[in-house]
């Protein structure tokens, strides 16, 4: 089975959306497939048409996109002429789309005149990522659009996959034909992030973390993370638990903002910020944490969208406290592999963890029950069967004219 994956991005950036990829590509490889893929002109200049990354092909489109819808319909004509040169020289049975919504509308040009069926996979709704991002406004002319956009591509794409049961409800709340639609959970490769890294001492006497109750957050600074929420719990933990720090690691919009507001608390002493971090350091960082915090406000996006950094977080057998929203309530059980806590309530988060730190006889438990989970029902080994069925189901009755 040849399946040509068409991505907004990919290697060698470094996202949650490229992580994801590369788990998928490597993992239907592993199960014998042949895979490349198409990046579109957000990937930016390339120096090369065709490359390789990591072991794998990916086919780049010229880029930047010009501003404004007309730019964005220019550059799904060119990604679109770019992924049919790349169906000349991979020959795929299959397409496979990744959102946002236009690189759909660019593959489903040219899977009309390739006749080729196509999958298009959902991982956020674009127009609840904008306002998750701050570039959107919910109920906008410009939100309506996208998100009609976005359901006249799932009524013609031939198979929709979703990352989680919340996305899955909305698209049918919206007409589109249960039996169409997937659910292809996020995961973690155990093969890459499976294995924790023994305690890095050096690197904690380098941050002036040693002898602290470390909490963390590692990943992106957006808005709706909560991370505001959880610099303002930090006073009334450190008053419950003295030797709780907070390491934050990455970056995003929100980081200068973030750093000011830490630099005014009565406890900046007890926050160190580190910046991004190579994908392959991460681990040292995780190392050093006892509990990965998720905040996340609540809203659409955060209600609907299932996040990959918790599991990361119960692959390497941390503890995880997150806020109590839909997508949270989809990986996390309460109490057994993780702990939810009410958002938008610093207090209440700040308890949440005091709690934790106050029960240390129940860690081990609880990091085994999280390990547990992510091996058993988010494991990208395994995650990658919910595929076959829909790919050979669609490859069985598509014409053969590509």
């Amino acid at each position: 089975m040849r399946i040509l994956h068409i991505l907004d991005h990919g290697l060698p950036l470094q996202s949650g959306y490229t992580f994801r990829t590369r788990a998928i590509l490597k993992a239907q490889e592993a199960r014998g497939w042949q895979v490349a893929a198409v990046t579109g002109p957000r990937q930016g200049t390339s120096a090369q048409a065709v490359e390789a990354v990591d072991g794998l092909t990916f086919h780049r489109t010229a880029g930047p996109v010009p501003a404004g819808w007309r730019g964005e319909i220019g550059g799904v004509a060119r990604y679109a002429g770019r992924i049919e040169a790349a169906v000349d020289a991979f020959r795929p049975d299959i397409l496979h789309a990744h959102s946002p919504v236009l690189d759909a509308l660019a593959a489903l040009v040219v899977a009309r005149r390739r006749k080729l069926p196509l999958v298009y996979e959902i991982r956020a709704f674009w127009e609840d990522a904008a306002v998750g991002n701050g570039t959107g406004r919910e109920g906008s002319a410009r939100y309506r659009a996208t998100r009609a956009l976005e359901t006249w591509a799932c009524r013609r794409a031939d198979a929709v996959a979703v990352i989680c049961e919340g996305l899955k409800t909305d698209l049918i709340g919206r007409g589109i034909d249960p039996a169409k639609l997937t659910v292809s959970p996020n995961g973690v490769d155990l093969g890459v992030f499976g294995t924790p890294v023994p305690r890095d001492a050096a690197l904690a006497a380098e941050l002036g973390l040693e002898g602290g109750e470390v909490i963390g957050f590692i990943g992106s600074f957006y808005d709706y993370e909560g991370l505001d929420d959880l610099i303002a719990a930090m006073p009334r933990l450190v008053a419950a638990r003295p030797l709780a720090r907070l390491l934050m690691v990455g970056g995003g919009p929100m980081e200068a903002a973030l750093r000011a507001q830490a630099a005014a608390s009565p406890v900046a002493a007890a926050i160190r910020f580190v910046g991004r971090v190579p994908h392959d350091q991460v681990e040292r960082y995780y190392s050093l944490v006892d509990i990965l915090a998720y905040p996340r406000k609540r809203m659409r996006l955060t209600d609907l969208v299932t996040p990959l950094k918790p599991l990361e977080a119960m692959a390497q057998r941390r503890l995880v406290a997150a806020s109590d929203v839909g997508g949270h309530r989809e990986l996390i059980r309460d109490g057994e592999t993780g702990t939810l806590f009410p958002p938008d309530d610093p207090a209440a988060l700040a308890d949440a963890l005091a709690t934790l730190l106050d029960n240390r006889g129940q860690w081990d438990e609880r990091r085994n029950k999280g390990r547990k989970f992510v091996e058993d029902e988010r494991n990208w080994s395994s995650n990658i069967a919910r595929y076959a069925p829909v790919y050979q189901r669609l490859i069985d009755v598509a014409p053969m004219d590509h």
